[in-house]
């Protein structure tokens, strides 16, 4: 199979299309049929779809205002954040509640006001209390789009989800149907998930082994018609970090600890393939700081660190109209609600250490809030990676929908399906990465970190692959690539070797020859040859 440069992966892109088009020929006389594959063709072409899952309470919709870094979500707890809610970029702001039956109404949305004049701190408010269905009679809402014009969006379609241990059994339904929908021909809606965690109990370990098995089944477990195919990218994402310290000054050092012992626990059995620290609250606040905001740190900057500190002991105590601080009360409750103790402590200490503008400021927060690191990591495993993402959740619904209809000139079909679904080597490199550092291959250290950049742990460049700089010349890249072939067929066939670290070693090798493809040698010759 021939190694694809536009998906990093070996040809899916154009086989996933060709398998689709086949279907929908089989399909011609069932219109319900065809216009679910067609569905399945349309997602290729759209932004990827990425969910945040999590308990209550994990700090979903702060993670996705700070990563869109707009205040776009609401993050009070209301109705909406019961419901499924889909944003989409949009050329202006709206927001709209479907039916299950397709009826649909407008949401009025509100924008609370906050101390001195600034926004309020929980943001945006959609009004679920009145609205008006274009179908005239009054129906239940089974979910919220939202289309806001971003920059995020346009590449990207984030799905908000309810929390997995919510009192009510429907409303946790409604996050495990999305990401990993039963049995029958209902196609998954996620192409990956972020997973937000504030602890690791047997909840959390449930429902990312039920996505896991999900996106394990839609190859093999397809053939008995087991397989609910789910997203195969997860990554995991320690929320609300600055808690976990108590909201101290070193407060991300604890929550990094945290982060390095779930993460252990989650790749030994390949559920997440990173997990990452993530203060979301300081994360947003830093995205949308204010002049005022930066005005007031810079006063508190100036009140003597006891004074100060002992202000700091809890955020009802913060805000006290009786304490001696020269903030009112109402903006010191705005920035612990907004920023919370860790924000406003490091914001103070930033500035008290040279920071003279709110850009500079912002800039700072966002850095050590975990929020860049965050988005590192899902720009390699998500972004750079997202046709071959897409192009498995086309995969595995169109498996669903074949499994679903037998007796079809389709059942063809289907054992190519699985195949590619088996054999398509950017999956493979996916579901090792989130196996490699917890399995502790027997590999020198130096071995271990080329594997990882090999399978696109650091990018999925060419240069980033082979650890080179993206100025390096054609031929030293081909030279390198070739050389990682032959060193990692090598250790593949090292008698020695267990089937674990045999497997990974000929994933490398095998990424290594999809390199060579890429570098292959341009023609010498300027002209085609002319022959009568």
């Amino acid at each position: 199979m021939r190694y694809d440069p536009g998906t990093a992966g070996y040809g899916v892109g154009a086989e996933t299309r060709g398998l689709l088009a086949a279907a929908r020929r089989a399909f011609v006389p069932n219109a319900w049929v065809r216009a679910q594959v067609d569905e399945c063709a349309r997602r290729l072409d759209q932004p990827l779809r990425v969910a945040l899952a999590g308990q209550l309470k994990a700090g979903k919709s702060t993670l996705l205002n700070a990563l869109v870094g707009q205040d776009i979500a609401p993050t009070d707890a209301t109705e909406c954040t019961r419901l499924v809610t889909w944003y989409r970029n949009g050329n202006a702001p709206r927001v709209t509640a479907f039916a299950r039956d397709g009826a649909r109404a407008d949401v009025v949305v509100r924008r609370g006001r906050g101390a001195e004049g600034l926004p309020g701190a929980h943001g945006l408010t959609f009004d679920l209390s009145a609205l008006r269905w274009n179908a005239g009679a009054p129906a239940e809402v089974e979910h919220l789009e939202v289309e806001w014009p971003s920059a995020e969006l346009a590449q990207t379609t984030i799905i908000d989800t309810p929390g997995i241990s919510s009192l009510s059994r429907e409303v946790s339904a409604r996050t495990s149907h999305l990401l990993a929908p039963g049995g029958g021909a209902e196609l998954p809606n996620a192409d990956a998930v972020v997973y937000l965690l504030r602890r690791l109990d047997t909840a959390d370990v449930d429902f990312l082994e039920q996505i896991g098995s999900a996106a394990s089944g839609a190859g093999a477990g397809a053939r008995d018609g087991g397989g609910v195919g789910g997203p195969l990218g997860v990554i995991g994402v320690v929320s609300r970090a600055d808690e976990i310290g108590a909201g101290r000054i070193d407060a991300l050092h604890s929550a990094r600890d945290v982060a390095a012992r779930f993460a252990g626990e989650l790749e030994r059995t390949g559920l997440c393939q990173s997990v990452i620290p993530v203060a979301g609250l300081l994360a947003f606040a830093a995205a949308t700081l204010r002049q005022r905001e930066y005005q007031a740190f810079e006063v508190l900057a100036g009140v003597p660190t006891d004074t100060l500190s002992a202000a700091l002991l809890s955020a009802d105590r913060f805000a006290r109209p009786d304490l001696p601080l020269p903030l009112a009360p109402e903006l010191r409750a705005h920035l612990a609600a907004r920023f919370g103790l860790f924000g406003i402590r490091l914001a103070v200490t930033l500035i008290r250490l040279g920071v003279r503008d709110s850009a500079t400021l912002a800039a700072e927060l966002t850095r050590r809030s975990g929020l860049d690191e965050l988005r590192a990591v899902l720009d390699i495993q998500f972004a750079q990676r997202a046709e071959e993402l897409k192009a498995h959740s086309a995969l595995t619904a169109l498996a669903r929908i074949l499994i679903a209809n037998p007796g079809t000139e389709a059942d063809n079909l289907l054992p190519r399906v699985r195949t590619l679904l088996a054999d398509v080597h950017g999956f493979t490199e996916l579901r090792l990465l989130g196996h490699l550092r917890a399995d502790e291959l027997p590999l020198p250290a130096t071995d271990l970190a080329e594997l990882h950049r090999l399978i696109g742990g650091a990018g999925v460049a060419t240069h980033r692959r082979l650890g080179l700089s993206s100025h390096t010349d054609l031929a030293t890249q081909r030279a390198e690539a070739l050389a990682a072939v032959q060193k990692w067929r090598a250790r593949a066939r090292h008698p020695l070797a267990d089937q674990l670290t045999a497997n990974a070693c000929l994933t490398a090798a095998r990424s290594a020859e999809g390199l060579l493809e890429i570098l292959h040698e341009p023609p010498t010759t300027p002209f085609a040859r002319i022959t009568p």
